[in-house]
C-alpha cells in the first residue's frame, strides 16, 4: 500500500462532519447501555464523555480522541467500536470521543482560537483542557489509557508507550495486529525519537516536557500505563480507521489486563 501523496505541509486528506459523527456516537451509545457524562456545556462549546460501567470490573480503560481537528480517523474509529458493541462485560470504560470539536470544521490541528490542546496539560489555559482535566480528576484511576491520533507525515502506523512500572505490554501485539490492515512505520527514528518496530518509549521525566500532552498528564495523575496511537494520515481514511480500531481491540481483548 502506497501513501496517497496528498499531504504537503499539513493534512489535506478526507474530512468529516464532526457534529454528525458525534450524533451517531450518541445515538448508538445511548442505545447500548452507555451513560452520558457532559464535560463542558456552554452556548459556544460542548465536550462529551461516555461511561460504560461494569458491575465487577477487572480493568478500567480510558479512551480519548479528536484532540486535533485535522485527525478524523479517531472519532470514526470510536463510532465503529461503539456500533460494534463488542465490549467485554468485565471492562469498565470511560470514553471521550472528541476533545477539540471546534478544530474539525476548519481542518486544523489547533482549536478555533489557535491553541494546540495537546500541549495544554501542564499549564491549563484553554477552556476545553480545563474542563477535561476537571472531569478527569473526578474519575477513578485507570489501568490503561489509549489516546487515538494521526500523523500526517508518517510512513505508517506507530505508537508511543508510557509504562514506567514495566507492566505487561500490549505494544508488540498491537503492531502485529495492525500490520494486517495498515503499513507500520519501521523508521529507526520517528518524530525525533528512537523507534523500534513502530514502537517509541519516550522519556517520562517531567523536565523533558515543558508542554504536557494529554498522555503525560494521565501518566502522572490517572494511570501508570498509556498508549498514544498514531495512524498514518497520508493513507486512505478507511485504512487509518481500521488501524486504530484494531489497536484498541488488542488492548480490550488482552486477557492479561
Amino acid at each position: 500500500m502506497q501513501k496517497l501523496g496528498k499531504n504537503n505541509g499539513s493534512y489535506h486528506g478526507e474530512r468529516i462532519d464532526i457534529t454528525a459523527v458525534l450524533r451517531d456516537i450518541r445515538e448508538d451509545a445511548s442505545a447500548t447501555g452507555w451513560n452520558f457524562d457532559p464535560v463542558l456545556a456552554t452556548p459556544a462549546l460542548e465536550l462529551h464523555a461516555w461511561h460504560r460501567p461494569s458491575s465487577q470490573p477487572r480493568r478500567r480503560i480510558y479512551i480519548s480522541t479528536g484532540i486535533h481537528g485535522d485527525e478524523p480517523a479517531g472519532p470514526l474509529a470510536i463510532r465503529e467500536l461503539v456500533r460494534e458493541n463488542a465490549w467485554s462485560q468485565d471492562v469498565d470504560i470511560c470514553l471521550c470521543p472528541c476533545l477539540n470539536p471546534t478544530g474539525f470544521p476548519i481542518n486544523r490541528r489547533e482549536n478555533a482560537s489557535g491553541i494546540d490542546l495537546n500541549r495544554q496539560y501542564l499549564h491549563l489555559e484553554a477552556e476545553e483542557t480545563r474542563a477535561h482535566v476537571d472531569w478527569l480528576q473526578r474519575q477513578p484511576a485507570f489501568d490503561v489509557a489509549l489516546c487515538l491520533h494521526e500523523d500526517w507525515e508518517s510512513h505508517g502506523f506507530y505508537l508511543y508507550e508510557l509504562n514506567p512500572d514495566n507492566r505487561p505490554s500490549h505494544a508488540e501485539e498491537m503492531i502485529r495486529r495492525v500490520s494486517a490492515v495498515c503499513p507500520i512505520d519501521l523508521s529507526p527514528e520517528i518524530e525525533g525519537r528512537p523507534a523500534q518496530g513502530g514502537i517509541i518509549n519516550p522519556s517520562i521525566d517531567p523536565r523533558s516536557r515543558p508542554e504536557w500532552p494529554e498522555a503525560f498528564w494521565l501518566l502522572n495523575y490517572k494511570t501508570r500505563h498509556s498508549y498514544t496511537l498514531e495512524a498514518p494520515s497520508d493513507f486512505p481514511l478507511a485504512t487509518r480507521v481500521s488501524a486504530l480500531v484494531e489497536a484498541v481491540k488488542t488492548v480490550l481483548e488482552d486477557a492479561r489486563g
